[in-house]
């Protein structure tokens, strides 16, 4: 039986762990059926403010509202500050890697990657190769997916960098519990993350084309039935930006412009929340309906900034991540302050040989796989399952990586049956302009079924309001 490292409680739940005791103290003194009125009442503002996603695919109806845990995930000060190095160390060595990977590939000159890994990737963008970006910035927003371990070692699972999401839940998620629950914010010191939209606003300011004062930003969204719709256009009104499809915009003089009832406005900066494919039909899929035809040709002349560039996926696709602290000791000659997870490479002989007689106590994802699809979870999985595995990795083995199966930490979960403890991840969000900057929190994700280890809200996954203590604090 596998140990899991508790948020909450330290000597297998002897003792409440320094930076939760005030919390615990107060939780304590409530009656269970304040909580479960309280649980209630968010379920009931968020559904009011239309808090809400899509299900691909779903037929019980196409939007859900993600389920909302009102037992915060707290972490002291130290930890954080040591999270954030690392968080932003990585983000600036992938930026450096896509800039690299787009004009000298010295990461393949050395070596460090071999050429296919690149070439072979469906993300690979060739029609960015030379291309010069604002600020030599692709990912402008990243959402770094980080585990814990072990005796509480943080470890980082994935790298979001095309069009990460989630955001917009952190900050309804703080809301709610400041709304809930004011008392708690009096007695804890809780670093505030409501500055995340002007801090976005920005860094995205910071990267317009050149010479250009007072840029115009937009939202790119692809439409009200994106599964990440609500995120648009919070983010859109948040930051006080325009919201747009691609039928609101047009090219024309060689920039892009957005259709107004005063006529034309110049855009220079968009946000697109859509994918490479869909950006421009001349470029990419021509039966694209959600992009701007021209779009690239603006972008390759340098006349509008689009973030995050075209072509970033390169970096955050799953093949490529057991590359990535390499990257980091080859472009910033640093040691990673944050471990990846020990990853089989199963396109390698030796790793699938591994894998194949290891299946039953291994994760296999899918290498563009997202969203909890296309995996494996080897200990949660029928025989059947594992043989159906077993054909795909054997057919297609570079389609695949596998990793141990991590115990991931728990922390103490509002459920039916009461509090218990229910597996955890963290997606901060690291923010690339003429500098690097994070709000102190992130989107904590919980799975809410006993015993899961898929956190994602496309598998019933939950989140929770994460806590960045100011400083490390008696409570």
């Amino acid at each position: 039986m596998p140990t899991f490292f508790n948020e909450m409680h330290a000597d297998g739940g002897s003792e409440v762990r320094e930076h939760y005791r005030e919390f615990c103290r107060w939780l304590s003194q409530q009656p269970p059926e304040t909580i479960e009125r309280k649980r209630a009442e968010a379920d009931i503002m968020f559904r009011r403010v239309g808090i809400t996603f899509a299900v691909y695919g779903d037929d019980a109806g196409t939007e859900r509202l993600i389920p909302f845990d009102i037992v915060p995930r707290i972490i002291p000060a130290g930890e954080w500050s040591q999270l954030q190095t690392g968080l932003v160390q990585r983000v600036k060595a992938l930026n450096m890697f896509i800039h690299d990977i787009y004009h000298d590939q010295n990461i393949i000159k050395a070596g460090i990657i071999p050429a296919e890994q690149i070439y072979r990737n469906a993300q690979y963008r060739p029609e960015m190769q030379g291309i010069s970006v604002a600020s030599d910035i692709y990912a402008h927003i990243a959402g770094v997916d980080i585990v814990r371990a072990g005796q509480g070692e943080f470890y980082v699972l994935e790298d979001n960098l095309r069009v990460p999401s989630g955001v917009s839940y952190m900050l309804e998620d703080r809301k709610m519990m400041m709304r809930l629950f004011p008392e708690l914010f009096a007695r804890n010191k809780i670093a505030p993350v409501d500055h995340y939209p002007d801090l976005l606003l920005d860094n995205l300011r910071s990267v317009a084309p050149m010479g250009v004062d007072d840029p115009t930003i937009v939202v790119m969204t692809p439409g009200m039935y994106n599964s990440a719709y609500f995120e648009h256009a919070f983010l859109a009104q948040q930051m006080g930006v325009e919201l747009v499809e691609g039928k609101d915009l047009f090219v024309a003089d060689n920039a892009v412009y957005m259709r107004t009832t005063h006529g034309p406005k110049r855009v220079d900066v968009i946000y697109r929340r859509l994918d490479d494919d869909f950006l421009d039909p001349l470029a990419f899929r021509p039966d694209s309906s959600l992009g701007v035809p021209g779009l690239l040709s603006v972008y390759r002349a340098g006349r509008v900034t689009l973030a995050n560039a075209i072509g970033t996926g390169v970096a955050d696709d799953k093949s490529i991540y057991p590359y990535v602290p390499d990257m980091i000791r080859f472009y910033l000659s640093e040691q990673p302050v944050l471990n990846n997870v020990p990853t089989y490479q199963c396109r390698k002989k030796e790793d699938l040989a591994y894998t194949l007689a290891h299946l039953p106590h291994l994760v296999v994802k899918e290498v563009h796989g997202a969203g909890g699809y296309g995996m494996l979870v080897g200990p949660a999985s029928t025989r059947e399952q594992i043989e159906d595995f077993r054909r795909r990795l054997i057919a297609k083995p570079d389609g695949y990586i596998a990793q141990p199966t991590l115990a991931l930490s728990n922390c103490p979960t509002f459920v039916e049956s009461g509090i218990a403890p229910r597996h955890i991840d963290l997606r901060p969000f690291v923010l690339s302009g003429k500098t690097i900057s994070m709000v102190p929190g992130g989107l904590t994700r919980v799975a809410l079924q006993d015993g899961s280890l898929v956190v994602n809200s496309s598998q019933g996954g939950g989140t929770k309001d994460t806590w960045i203590l100011e400083k490390d604090q008696p409570c």
